[in-house]
């Protein structure tokens, strides 16, 4: 099932649907409080403008979490999962444009899969974490990589990959998808530039989102990235970036000019 969060010219108002073909069915309801219940309305995907396909309260987000990427950045394979958080304004959906934040001179892009979580969870084992995932979506996580440096050894981890727009996620959920094995990949102006597979992450989907939920709290809603493989690099304005993941389609962002 995939479900989309939208706006259209008769529905201006963000409401859930469930994606029929090249269609969306409108549904009544919310995918974290129950089942959504679709209407008879629908409407070609075409007609719509697709959001961000969940409201979370934070993005956690997971870092050197492919063998490829830690070998590329020359780092020690991590015992444990390592993450940082971005907020939840930065958040942006299909189509959205990327804002070119004024203080950075260098953006680059890191192909992503991400998780949306049902419900509540609290100290999860893997198998409780697993199935409190409602599923899966493409994410970028945009970064300023000159501002992250500017920290030194306290590294700017926070600040590069905060900016609004800085999280383009969609173009919609997917509830059915062997999270750890499928392939991700990016094009820049139609140039591959990133391709991996899930199977050379070093810790499972569910065991990620297990640890985190030993930290805090993962409310309904709530998106985990878990972090992108060999090959991130720079993209400049007027690149449209798209990161692919086998099995749910393709989120596709233009990155807008200095303003």
């Amino acid at each position: 099932m995939r479900i989309v969060r939208f706006v259209s010219a008769t529905t201006t108002t963000p409401s859930y649907g469930l994606v029929e073909g090249d269609q969306v069915r409108t549904a009544e309801g919310s995918p974290f409080d129950g089942e959504l219940q679709p209407t008879g309305t629908l409407t070609p995907l075409s007609q719509v403008t697709l959001l961000a396909p969940c409201e979370p309260t934070k993005i956690v987000a997971g870092g050197i979490s492919y063998r490829s990427h830690a070998n590329e950045m020359k780092l020690q394979i991590p015992d444990e999962p390592v993450f940082f958080l971005k907020p939840a304004t930065c958040m942006t959906g299909h189509n959205a444009e990327i804002d070119y934040p004024r203080q950075s001179e260098r953006l680059e892009y890191e192909a992503e899969l991400a998780v949306i979580i049902r419900k509540k969870t609290y100290k999860a084992s893997p198998e409780e974490a697993k199935a409190n995932i409602l599923g899966y979506a493409c994410a970028n996580d945009v970064t300023a990589r000159d501002i992250q440096a500017r920290g030194g050894n306290m590294v700017q981890l926070c600040h590069s990959k905060a900016f609004d727009t800085f999280c383009p996620v969609g173009p919609w959920i997917e509830t059915e998808l062997d999270a750890n094995n499928v392939d991700v990949s990016l094009t820049v102006n139609g140039e591959t530039r990133q391709q991996g597979n899930t199977s050379d992450m070093i810790f499972t989907i569910e065991e990620m989102v297990s640890f985190f939920s030993h930290i805090m709290t993962l409310l309904p809603g709530d998106v985990v990235l878990t972090g992108t493989p060999y090959g991130v690099g720079e993209i400049k304005s007027g690149d449209v970036v798209n990161v692919t993941v086998q099995g749910i389609g393709t989120l596709s962002n233009r990155v807008g000019f200095k303003s």
